[in-house]
C-alpha cells in the first residue's frame, strides 16, 4: 500500500513539472510587466531612453525571479538535513526580500500609483483648506471688536451732543473744551471703525479667491485622465493658494487696533479749559479727568482684546511636495494594503509551490524508507541487476570476489572491463542459441553442412 501511494506521488510530481515551469514563467512575466509600468513612473529622460531602461530592468527582474524560484523548486525539496534546510530557508528569505525591494513596490506603483497620488492631492487640499480657514478666522477676528468700538464712539458722540445742548456735564451749555474733547474721542473711534470696515472687504475678497483655488484643486483631484498633467496643474494652483493664505495672514487689522489702543491712552491730549468763571474751569477739569479715565479704560480693553487676537497661532507657509506614483504608494502604503498584497503575491507565490513540492517529496521519503529493498526495486532496476549478475558469473568470479574487486580502486576498472567482455560473449552466445531455434535458420545451416 505504501509503495503504491509513493508511486502515485512520484507520478504526480512528474505530471505537474511542466505546469510548475509554466506557472513560474507566467508569474515572472506578469511581475516583469508591472515592474515595467512602475519603473516608467520614476525614470527621467527622453521617451526612448525611459522605454529601453524600463524594458531592460523589467526583463532582468523577470529572469531573476524565474531563475531564483526554479533553483529553489529544484533543490530545496531534496535537502533532508536540518542544517541544509535552515540554510536554504535563509537564502529563500533573503531572495524574497530582494525580490520585494526590486519588484514588488514597483508592481504596487503600477497597480495603485495613480490612486495613491490622488490621495496625496486630496490630503493636500484638506490641509490647504484648513490653512485658508484659519487665516480667514485670524483676519476677521479683529472685526469682533467693531461693536465695542462703535458703542464707545457713539457714547462719546452722545455725551458731546448732550453737553452742547443741555450742559449736563459741566452745567453750562455750548461748545466748550469738554465738547471738543468728546468730539475728538468720537472721531478717533469712528476712524478706527472705518479701518476695520475697510479691512473686511479686503479679507472677503481674498477669501473668495482662496475658495476658487480650492475648488479648482478639488476638480483636478477627481478629474479623469492621466495623473501626471493633473498633478502639475495642481501644483500651480497650490502655489497661487499659498500666496492668498499669506496675504490673508498679513491683512489682519489686529496689530493696527493694538497700536490705536495704545495711542488712545498715551496720546490723550486734553484741551485747555475755556470757561470764563473759575468755577466753570474747575468743572471742565473734572469732566476732562473723567473722560481721560474712560478713555484709559477703553484703551486697556481694546489692547487686551487685540492681544488675544494676536496670540492666536499663525498660519505657517505650506509647500506642496509632488510625489511620483512609486513614492506615493510608499507614503500611503497603509491605505493600499490590497494592492501591496497583490503585488507581493505575484512575486512570492512560487514559494508556495516550492513548499508543496518539499512536503510531497518528504512524504515520498517517509513512505519509501521503511520498506525493504526488494519492495522498493523497480522492474528496470531488477533487469539491470540480473545483467550485472550474469556478467559477474560469466567472468568466473563469485559475488564476494566481485565485491572485493569493486573495493580496490587499482583493479576495479580492469575487472569491470573483463566483466563487460564476458557479458558481451554471453549475450552473443544467447543470441546464437535463440537464432538456431528458427526453422529457416536450421534449414540454412543443414544445407551448408551438406
Amino acid at each position: 500500500m505504501a509503495l503504491g501511494a509513493s508511486r502515485r506521488l512520484q507520478d504526480g510530481v512528474v505530471a505537474v513539472e511542466t505546469m510548475t515551469r509554466f506557472a513560474l514563467a507566467v508569474l515572472a512575466l506578469a511581475s516583469g510587466v508591472y515592474t515595467y509600468l512602475g519603473a516608467r513612473t520614476i525614470l527621467d529622460g527622453s521617451p526612448t531612453a525611459v522605454f529601453f531602461a524600463a524594458i531592460i530592468y523589467s526583463v532582468s527582474v523577470s529572469v531573476g525571479i524565474y531563475a531564483f524560484w526554479s533553483y529553489m523548486a529544484r533543490f530545496y525539496p531534496h535537502i533532508t538535513s536540518r542544517t541544509g534546510r535552515t540554510a536554504m530557508l535563509a537564502v529563500m528569505a533573503a531572495g524574497a526580500v530582494m525580490i520585494m525591494a526590486m519588484s514588488s513596490w514597483l508592481n504596487a506603483a503600477a497597480l495603485a500609483g495613480s490612486s495613491a497620488v490622488e490621495q496625496h492631492l486630496s490630503e493636500t487640499v484638506e490641509a490647504y483648506t484648513a490653512d485658508l480657514d484659519r487665516a480667514h478666522q485670524n483676519a476677521i477676528a479683529a472685526q469682533s471688536l467693531l461693536p465695542d468700538i462703535q458703542r464707545a464712539g457713539e457714547r462719546f458722540s452722545q455725551l458731546a451732543g448732550v453737553e452742547r445742548q443741555s450742559g449736563s456735564l459741566t452745567g453750562t451749555t455750548g461748545s466748550g473744551s469738554v465738547v471738543q474733547l468728546l468730539t475728538q474721542m468720537s472721531a478717533q473711534m469712528k476712524s478706527l471703525e472705518g479701518n476695520i470696515n475697510g479691512s473686511r472687504e479686503q479679507v472677503a475678497d481674498l477669501f473668495e479667491q482662496g475658495q476658487k483655488r480650492l475648488e479648482a484643486m478639488r476638480g483636478l483631484v477627481s478629474a479623469p485622465g492621466d495623473i501626471g498633467p493633473r498633478a502639475d496643474q495642481f501644483s500651480t494652483e497650490a502655489v497661487a493658494l499659498t500666496g492668498v493664505v499669506s496675504s490673508l495672514s498679513q491683512t489682519s487689522i489686529a496689530p493696527s487696533i493694538r497700536r490705536a489702543a495704545d495711542d488712545l491712552a498715551i496720546g490723550f491730549i486734553a484741551p485747555v479749559p475755556d470757561g470764563a468763571a473759575p468755577d466753570l474751569v474747575n468743572r471742565q477739569n473734572q469732566v476732562m479727568e473723567t473722560v481721560k479715565a474712560s478713555v484709559s479704560a477703553q484703551s486697556k480693553a481694546l489692547a487686551k482684546a487685540a492681544d488675544e487676537i494676536l496670540s492666536r497661532p499663525t498660519v505657517g507657509e505650506r509647500r506642496f511636495v509632488p510625489l511620483s506614483p512609486a513614492g506615493a504608494v510608499l507614503e500611503y502604503a497603509g491605505d493600499f494594503i490590497p494592492a501591496w498584497a497583490g503585488a507581493i503575491s505575484i512575486d512570492l507565490l512560487p514559494g508556495v509551490m516550492v513548499f508543496i513540492l518539499a512536503v510531497v517529496h518528504g512524504a515520498i521519503r517517509r513512505q519509501e524508507d521503511p520498506l525493504p529493498f526488494a519492495e522498493r526495486i523497480t522492474a528496470a532496476e531488477l533487469l539491470q541487476a540480473l545483467e550485472v549478475q550474469r556478467a559477474v558469473s560469466a567472468s568466473g568470479m563469485s559475488v564476494e570476489q566481485a565485491t572485493a574487486a569493486m573495493e580496490k580502486p587499482e583493479t576495479s576498472q580492469e575487472d569491470a572491463r573483463l566483466a563487460e567482455l564476458k557479458a558481451d560473449e554471453v549475450k552473443a552466445d544467447e543470441n546464437t542459441n535463440i537464432t538456431s531455434l528458427d526453422p529457416k535458420t536450421r534449414r540454412d545451416r543443414s544445407h551448408e553442412d551438406r
